[in-house]
């Protein structure tokens, strides 16, 4: 196959992979809720657990917000095992963006970092290749920002998914824990989740904060 032909052939795949993206996240977004947990997920032992690993990917996966996963993990299986099924799901799906983006997108990116849109773009790249690990740590532990769109970026910067997934992993914890007890605490009205939920956040919020003025990747945020 020639070199153009391997250009179009990953510009097809590009587009087709939006076009399911956006037509996913419209199904799930309509689909998702507690209506949806009590009726396909709770009570149905490892079934509903599979259910909800496979659905909370996709989810992940095409931009829906991690937390409202998490949010549900906790409502349908309790703080602890939502949490870790909630996780999972969160990095599974992380994966599969940051794959994705990496396999096809990267080209598309290079251009788009050549052109208008590089100005701004183009800073946050360089502190994620410079620090992987700390650069994604950081971003992670923030409540405000977008995860599909880190996952995009780090994938089409080309860093290694190791480190990438590591920090996610790990920047991921304190807003799963917080939404899973959410989740609980909504279901059986247990006012001390949402109160130890109320200071988790909290607490994640100020430590993204104090990572990001001492990272470049929160200069990079800044400009």
């Amino acid at each position: 196959m020639s070199e153009r032909a391997r250009a179009v052939a990953k510009l097809l795949v590009l587009a087709a992979g939006l076009v399911v993206a956006g037509l996913l996240l419209r199904w799930l977004g309509a689909m998702l809720g507690t209506e949806w947990v009590d009726r396909r997920i709770r009570g149905q032992g490892l079934w509903g657990e599979g259910v909800f690993l496979l659905v909370g990917m996709m989810a992940t996966a095409v931009g829906i917000p991690r937390q409202g996963v998490a949010f549900l993990g906790g409502y349908a299986f309790g703080a602890v095992v939502g949490t870790g099924l909630s996780l999972l799901a969160q990095l599974l799906g992380c994966a599969l963006s940051f794959g994705w983006a990496r396999l096809v997108g990267r080209g598309w990116a290079e251009r788009r970092l050549a052109g208008r849109f590089g100005r701004r773009l183009r800073p946050l790249r360089d502190a994620l290749a410079a620090s992987p690990f700390g650069a994604t740590l950081a971003l992670r532990l923030l409540p405000l920002g977008n995860n599909l769109a880190l996952n995009l970026l780090a994938g089409m910067a080309g860093i290694a998914i190791l480190p990438f997934v590591a920090a996610s992993a790990i920047g991921y914890l304190p807003q799963t824990v917080v939404f899973a007890l959410l989740g609980k605490g909504i279901r059986v009205d247990g006012a001390w989740q949402l109160g130890l939920s109320a200071l988790l956040l909290l607490g994640s919020i100020a430590i993204g904060f104090a990572l990001l003025r001492r990272h470049r990747a929160g200069r990079a945020l800044e400009e």
